[in-house]
């Protein structure tokens, strides 16, 4: 296990004081590697935090160039880099911010060629991909690996998250035996709801990593920033779940 520096110490003294985190939880941290799938609206703010907690090293995993309709939400990027791939945008932002930290990128989303060896090479994955598709490949490959997922969804005002422990939680399938119908590619959004429910997806993900806290467990968050509405929903393991029915 890589120890803490001198400037590890000095750059997250005072998150070390956080109950029940500490320099064996800021080890942890540092010797965790991180998948994030997409790093758009949900997953830039996301691996922004990851990278500014010192988690040591970020899988980004995000294909296709930037353009203009993606600059209202997508903080990593830059209007001069139009039409320049977003993951190679995203790996300059977050080492000018934490050269400290490992950044790998991977020009592709999520798909069946690469999702188990994704996976196999990650600690814990971050869901935010916009797709259904693709967050059903990652709850499954999850549960089969036993890795901790964090999926962050959202849609227009609202948003949800979940922490899908395999053998412990319900997993994605059981909530959403199918894609809800209503779900496409292109949905309403504001930045500033995104990078809520980013934040909130990296804070559980930390405490999943480091031990600390009470990661949510057996529920799901939804959030109604249309009415600052917060709600913990109970999620229930389905043993007929196609799966994690087995689990």
């Amino acid at each position: 296990m890589k120890e803490l520096t001198d400037e590890d110490l000095k750059i997250y003294e005072w998150q070390l004081d956080i109950p029940g985190h500490g320099v064996e939880g800021q080890k942890k941290l540092k010797n965790c590697v991180a998948l994030i799938s997409r790093t758009g609206g949900l997953g830039g703010p996301l691996a922004f935090q990851l990278a500014s907690a010192g988690v040591g090293k970020l899988i980004l995993a995000h294909g296709g160039d930037l353009k203009h309709s993606d600059l209202n939400r997508q903080i990593l990027m830059k209007h001069d880099d139009i039409g320049k791939p977003r993951c190679e945008i995203a790996y300059e932002t977050l080492k000018r911010f934490n050269p400290n930290i490992e950044v790998e990128i991977i020009n592709s989303n999520i798909s069946e060629d690469n999702v188990e060896e994704l996976i196999e090479r990650s600690d814990i994955v971050f869901d935010c991909a916009p797709l259904f598709e693709e967050r059903f490949l990652m709850n499954r490959e999850c549960v089969k690996q036993k890795k901790p997922l964090v999926d962050c969804g959202m849609y227009s005002m609202e948003g949800q998250l979940i922490n899908i422990i395999p053998g412990k939680t319900p997993c994605l399938n059981c909530i959403f035996p199918e894609k809800p119908p209503h779900w496409k590619r292109k949905f309403p959004v504001f930045g500033a709801v995104s990078t809520l429910l980013a934040s909130l997806g990296a804070i559980e993900g930390l405490k999943i990593i480091s031990g600390f806290g009470e990661p949510l467990m057996n529920k799901m968050l939804y959030i109604n920033t249309q009415t600052l509405e917060f709600k913990k929903i109970p999620i229930t393991k389905k043993t007929n779940c196609p799966t994690c029915g087995t689990i």
